[in-house]
């Protein structure tokens, strides 16, 4: 194998990782971001847990963060408005990040 196949492997093999790193960051950041959101509606436990995986599954409805953020933000009322989720969820995905790299 030469050279360039070598250094094209290597580049492939990362970017399918980061692909995946990244998925697996919004995921644990989805189902944080749910875990918030069903404490302030007043979940906990089993209820909570079941509305993040509900979060979560919200985001495979189209590509980007804008279908969980009318997810939660259509749940959550007037208990928080667009802007806070936003930021909670910029917040959370460093903390997602930080759990998967704990976790390595």
């Amino acid at each position: 194998m030469s050279t360039f196949e070598d250094r094209q492997n290597a580049f492939e093999s990362k970017f399918a990782h980061d692909a995946e790193m990244q998925f697996k960051a919004e995921a644990r950041r989805n189902k944080l971001l749910g875990l918030w959101a069903a404490a302030l509606l007043g979940k906990s436990g089993d209820d909570a847990e079941a509305y993040a995986k509900e979060v979560i599954r919200a985001d495979f409805e189209e590509a980007g963060d804008d279908d969980v953020l009318r997810k939660v933000a259509g749940d959550l009322g007037d208990k928080s408005d667009a802007t806070a989720i936003r930021a909670k969820m910029t917040e959370l995905m460093a903390e997602a990040k930080a759990q998967l790299l704990d976790e390595l």
